[in-house]
């Protein structure tokens, strides 16, 4: 018995990076603070924990065949971006995960419709949009609908 608890003990020690691994990360104070953990490069990490890395993106992958092209090119620009425009993505992404749907279509919208005009017609068009009411806004959105993926 004395074996076996033993072996149960050590099991558990070994085990707990792994737990550890999985639990959920608490949220960053600042962008610049430092990770409590150093992680190895790539090739250095095990194949399970490749495995858990990548599974994710897999299943992506495999569950949605229409979306495999759009997700090679995101990958494909991703390896282009520098590390500044790499974190402007991460930030857009927090920011559209916290959206509301109405607030999504708003922005697929503006984004559509800015995607056409200059750099000062942007600007032009961000300080009429600050300025307009929500009927206003709901408005603007019907005469320029956001464009079909």
């Amino acid at each position: 018995m004395k074996l076996f608890t033993s072996v149960l003990a050590f099991s558990l020690l070994c085990s707990a990076p792994a737990f550890a691994q999985n639990a959920p990360a608490a949220p960053a104070k600042h962008a610049t603070s430092t990770p409590a953990r150093s992680y190895p490069a790539w090739e250095q990490l095990s194949v399970a924990e490749r495995e858990m890395l990548v599974a994710p993106v897999r299943e992506r992958w495999n569950s949605n065949p229409e979306a495999r092209a759009r997700m090679m090119e995101h990958a494909q620009r991703w390896q282009t971006m520098t590390p500044e425009q790499r974190q402007r993505a991460h930030r857009g992404m927090k920011r559209w995960g916290h959206m509301s749907p109405e607030q999504r279509t708003q922005t697929r919208a503006l984004f559509g419709e800015m995607r056409k005009l200059t750099p000062e017609q942007r600007q032009e068009l961000r300080a009429k949009w600050k300025a307009m009411t929500p009927a206003e806004r709901e408005a603007w959105i019907k005469a320029h609908p956001a464009p079909q993926r």
